[in-house]
C-alpha cells in the first residue's frame, strides 16, 4: 500500500493567534489522535498534497519531534473562501485495534450488460468498513464481469472476510442501465 512521509513540528502553542502563525508560514495545523496521546503539529501545505488531492487510499508516516506515527487521514478542512487547506485529522493505527476507514471501490471486469448495449453507472465510489489495520488496502474489488442489463452489484453482494462493512446492505454501488437508443429499440418493437 502506498505510505506518504509528512515531517511535522510539534506545536506548543495553542488559540487563534498561534494558529494564525502557523497558517502564515504556509504550514498547516494537524492534530493525531487515538494513540497513547494526542500530538498536535503542524507541517508545510505542500506535504499534505499528495494526500488531499487524490482518491486513492493511502497510509501516512509522520514524524514529529524525533518519533514515528503510522496513521490514516480522518478529516480535513478548508477554508470557505480561499479554499485552501486550514487543518488535517489523523486517526493513529493501532495493531489490536479495529478502525472505521473509508475504501474506495475498484471495478473489474467487461459488464455483460455493457456488451449487450447498455451503460455502466457508478451509485458509490467508496465503501465505509471496520477492520484491524494489518487489512487495510488501497481498494475493494468488485468484479462486475456478469452483470446483465437492468441489474445492480449490492453492498450485499461484495465478500470480503477481513471487513465488517458499515453501509447498509441493500444499497447499489453500480448498475447497468438502458440507453436511450436501446429503450427507442424496445418501444419501437413492442409497437409492431
Amino acid at each position: 500500500m502506498n505510505t506518504i512521509t509528512i515531517e511535522g513540528q510539534l506545536r506548543t502553542e495553542f488559540g487563534k493567534r498561534a494558529t494564525r502563525a502557523v497558517r502564515s508560514q504556509d504550514h498547516v495545523p494537524a492534530v493525531i489522535y487515538g494513540g497513547a496521546k494526542e500530538v498536535n503539529f503542524s507541517a508545510p501545505a505542500k506535504s499534505f498534497k499528495s494526500l488531499v488531492y487524490t482518491d486513492k487510499f493511502q497510509l501516512v508516516e509522520i514524524h514529529v519531534d524525533g518519533q514515528k506515527y503510522t496513521a490514516i487521514m480522518k478529516d480535513l478542512q478548508f477554508d470557505r473562501v480561499s479554499d485552501k487547506l486550514i487543518h488535517v485529522d489523523f486517526l493513529e493505527l493501532n495493531e489490536d485495534k479495529k478502525i472505521i476507514a473509508n475504501l474506495p471501490i475498484k471495478f473489474t471486469g467487461s459488464a455483460a450488460g455493457v456488451k449487450a448495449g447498455g451503460k455502466f453507472v457508478t451509485k458509490l465510489q467508496t465503501l465505509k468498513v471496520k477492520t484491524l489495520p494489518k487489512h487495510l488496502k488501497e481498494a475493494i474489488v468488485v468484479d462486475i464481469t456478469n452483470l446483465e442489463l437492468n441489474e445492480n452489484v449490492r453492498v450485499e453482494d461484495v465478500k470480503e472476510p477481513d471487513f465488517e462493512i458499515m453501509n447498509s446492505p441493500r444499497i447499489p454501488i453500480a448498475s447497468i442501465v438502458l440507453t436511450r437508443q436501446l429503450k427507442q429499440a424496445a418501444s419501437a418493437e413492442a409497437k409492431k
